[in-house]
């Protein structure tokens, strides 16, 4: 007998199947506009993969991002011990300009709050649910705000209280290099340099100015119904010294994505997308500052109109213990 999910999956997949041809015409697939929103990495220039195609000449592409994430990680070595316990909330507009032909141009401002939150009971309880290690979370003060780093006896980092502000500014700029809006294909390199406009005591930025590059991609495939779009990028980033941990800073990392989405019907997408990184701190044993990331994101895309739709997604660390174990993502786009 099937279970309750498992028939409300079918009801889906059965009212989709049963529109009409008309209805099920191409929507547009881009990638999530979401990074690794722990504390110590957020406020670094990893940038947003982007859309594999570029804005077309004197068109704009515009996005208010939402990021909720709930950290807690608590781990300690003979040398070592780190407690990251709080709530960030990091809402972006990110704005994107064709300036002519296969060239585009644009900014990213954040606002970045650090609180003690109120996600707690749900987290425990998800994670209750269905199985999940709450990882001592369960153990520790509801709702507190704490990011703590202790090295060799010498307290590294304190964050206790709450704070909000502007982050770290980033203009970006790209390159289409082949394809583009409507064609099968496409890539596009894209640039990013990120300024340090935000306060690196409240963990709003770095205090470092990082430069990044990367390839975006795509291809898509057309189906019996709908379309199936595969995207992929990769990049390099360089950061000046910053102000966190500023001793344990590496000064360049790698990032990139993976990620699928088949849209049945123009006004709604599923996809799943994989982002990764190589570390951003050294000298430590501890996996939250000296390990490799990777985050899942699962959800999709509404699409209201030509011009409107909105990105609904829940991020898991894959990489336990390097990116928050529960982020909540909202993107509102707008075309014009």
């Amino acid at each position: 007998m099937k279970n309750p999910a498992q028939i409300f999956l079918s009801l889906i997949f059965g009212f989709v199947f049963s529109l009409s041809p008309l209805f099920l015409q191409a929507a547009e697939i881009t990638p999530f506009y979401t990074q690794n929103q722990s504390p110590l990495v957020q406020i670094y220039g990893l940038p947003f993969i982007g859309d594999p195609s570029l804005a077309p000449p004197g068109k704009a592409d515009f996005r208010l991002i939402v990021d909720l994430a709930s950290n807690f990680v608590d781990d300690s070595n003979p040398r070592e011990s780190i407690l990251l316990d709080g709530e960030s909330t990091r809402i972006s507009f990110d704005a994107r300009y064709g300036i002519k032909k296969d060239w585009e141009i644009g900014v990213v401002i954040p606002y970045v709050a650090q609180s003690g939150g109120f996600l707690d009971g749900f987290i425990e309880g998800y994670h209750s649910l269905f199985g999940f290690p709450q990882g001592g979370r369960d153990q520790a003060p509801r709702n507190r705000l704490l990011y703590q780093y202790v090295k060799d006896g010498s307290e590294r980092l304190k964050v206790d209280h709450s704070s909000s502000g502007l982050g770290d500014i980033s203009l970006s700029g790209g390159w289409q290099i082949y394809g583009g809006k409507g064609q099968p294909s496409s890539l596009a390199l894209r640039s990013s340099l990120k300024l340090p406009t935000g306060s690196s005591s409240d963990l709003h930025g770095s205090g470092s100015w990082d430069f990044s590059f990367w390839l975006v991609g795509s291809h898509d495939w057309q189906l019996l119904y709908g379309h199936l779009t595969l995207l992929g990028a990769a990049g390099l980033m360089g950061m000046t010294d910053g102000d966190v941990l500023e001793s344990q800073q590496r000064n360049g990392v790698g990032f990139g994505s993976l990620g699928i989405g088949w849209s049945p019907a123009r006004w709604i997408t599923f996809k799943v997308q994989a982002n990764g990184h190589t570390p951003f701190y050294k000298d430590s044993e501890l996996r939250e500052l000296n390990m490799s990331s990777i985050q899942l994101t699962i959800g999709g895309t509404l699409t209201f109109s030509e011009k409107i739709s909105l990105d609904v997604g829940v991020t898991e660390d894959v990489i336990v213990k390097t990116s928050p174990d529960g982020v909540f993502h909202l993107a509102l786009r707008g075309c014009f």
